[in-house]
């Protein structure tokens, strides 16, 4: 059929008319996601999410992480904390990226919480830079462990729980079974 454009096929090269729309989907759903969970301290599905995008397109995954950073900055406007962001997503989307072909979701689950109790510590420069001092960002990180923790465990039950059907049904949608 002349000039039938069939938007369910991949593309390797570049990114095409349909994944620029599903990145901007799911850059918007990460951002709506967090805002629905905002009122619960530290628990959020924007870990899910970055490890199920990366899991299913690899560093395209970048595309719709970095739009929900967008997201946030100009809905928060520009911080210390969003600062944080523009690095921080980007290197769990690089670890995610290099388990692509772990199948497990207790592997995934594990990676979600270390991430999680980590994740102050990565923070942790941009405020001994703000602060001046290596002793304010340790500081800084030691005062918000509680939150790590509870960042931790909500990851590692969240993505142990909705990992696997989320890359099921992304691993569809991308690779052209939408119809």
């Amino acid at each position: 059929m002349a000039g039938y454009i069939n938007l369910c096929t991949k593309r390797d090269k570049g990114l095409n008319i349909r994944q620029i729309a599903l990145f901007g989907v799911l850059g918007a759903l990460t951002f709506g996601a967090k805002v629905a969970m905002s009122g619960l301290p530290n628990i959020e599905p924007v870990s899910l999410f970055v490890m199920v995008f990366a899991a299913v397109f690899g560093w395209k995954a970048l595309y719709p992480v970095m739009l929900y950073v967008v997201m946030e900055i100009l809905l928060y406007g520009i911080s210390f904390w969003n600062i944080n962001y523009l690095y921080v997503w980007p290197i769990l989307v690089a670890v995610s990226v290099g388990l692509r072909r772990c199948q497990r979701a207790w592997i995934w689950a594990l990676v979600a919480a270390a991430f999680g109790l980590c994740f102050g510590l990565l923070c942790a420069p941009v405020y001994m830079v703000v602060g001046g001092s290596f002793s304010y960002g340790i500081r800084w990180w030691l005062a918000g462990l509680g939150f790590d923790c509870t960042h931790a465990i909500g990851n590692f039950v969240m993505v142990l729980a909705l990992f696997a059907p989320l890359r099921k049904a992304l691993e569809k949608l991308y690779n052209g079974q939408c119809r």
